[in-house]
């Protein structure tokens, strides 16, 4: 098994597609129906889908909770986010929220449910399935996480080149990936469940969940298709890559990040893990890595993507 990052992601917008199924969440609905805090500081009208498509504007945690593992506590967060003021007019721009999508979703699951996204992943898709799939892992496993290291010259934001918003990243990412000591190589960081991040599983079982995704076999057609319908698209506000989601979900985006085949979804992740299904070939697909390489210089996922699409 290995650390996922953001791979993770698309475990979270699974859960909330099932959770809108089973009539616990309605994505067109105010955040604040969940969440009475959170509608302050121009944020009164924002909707859940916007969560979802990473257009809220709250793209850090300001101020962010003091500590080393301070990144791991999901409820504190999430209490500083729903006090602040959005970058942007919420739904007028779209940015990558690469570590607040989490706690923000967490935080609404938890307000809809009574439970975590770490305890919905297990018992809405992993013990149902079968999958070695995990948002805070048992400490007895441990010793199957593989060891996750970075190329010499790795590097995040390879679109971007603007030094004003080269600060914004570093906010934004924090230490969760550009520490000295990459948290994701330690007990902490795997058994916290940073949802936007945390998530640990195998390569056959995240291939397995979105062949069963593409088969219809974890949320319903109706809910799968407005979940995987373009919600936002644009070039990131800050990062200035090419972006195209759906609800939580990555679709098939201008750069081919999903290959040769459309339509395409799913979530990809630091360092080169890329996870989704070309759901007309009902095929799901998983690259899970643990040598992290830069975007601007890893071809690994899409010559494996063109190889499938030829057999």
């Amino acid at each position: 098994m290995a650390v996922m990052f953001s791979g993770t992601k698309g475990l979270v917008a699974t859960v909330a597609a099932i959770l809108v199924d089973q009539g616990k969440l309605e994505v067109r609905k105010k955040v604040a129906n969940y969440w009475p805090e959170f509608a302050t500081a121009g944020k009164e009208n924002v909707t859940v889908s916007q969560l979802l498509n990473h257009t809220t504007g709250l793209v850090y945690v300001d101020p962010e909770p003091e500590g080393e593992w301070a990144p791991l506590d999901n409820t504190a967060n999430a209490a500083v986010l729903a006090a602040q003021e959005p970058l942007w007019e919420p739904g007028s721009k779209v940015a990558y929220h690469a570590i607040t999508y989490g706690y923000l979703m967490n935080e609404v699951f938890v307000r809809a449910t009574g439970k975590s996204a770490g305890q919905l992943i297990r018992e809405l898709i992993a013990e149902p399935l079968g999958l070695d799939i995990h948002l805070g892992l048992p400490e007895e496993l441990e010793g199957r996480v593989a060891e996750i290291f970075r190329s010499d010259n790795y590097a995040i934001s390879t679109f971007l080149t603007d030094p004003e918003r080269r600060k914004i990243v570093d906010r934004m990412y924090g230490s969760t990936l550009m520490s000295e000591k990459l948290q994701a190589n330690f007990g902490e960081f795997h058994r916290g469940e940073l949802a936007a991040g945390g998530g640990i599983g195998t390569a056959d079982a995240m291939a397995n969940l979105y062949s069963q995704i593409a088969a219809g076999k974890v949320v319903s057609d109706e809910a799968l298709a407005d979940a995987t319908r373009t919600w936002s698209e644009g070039t990131d506000a800050i990062n200035d890559r090419p972006l195209r989601f759906g609800l939580g979900y990555e679709v098939a985006d201008p750069i081919g990040t999903y290959g040769p085949v459309e339509p395409a979804f799913g979530h990809s992740g630091a360092g080169g893990g890329l996870h989704g299904t070309w759901p007309t070939h009902k095929l799901g697909f998983s690259f899970l890595i643990n040598e992290m390489l830069a975007e601007d210089q890893d071809t690994r996922v899409k010559d494996l993507l063109n190889v499938l699409e030829l057999h």
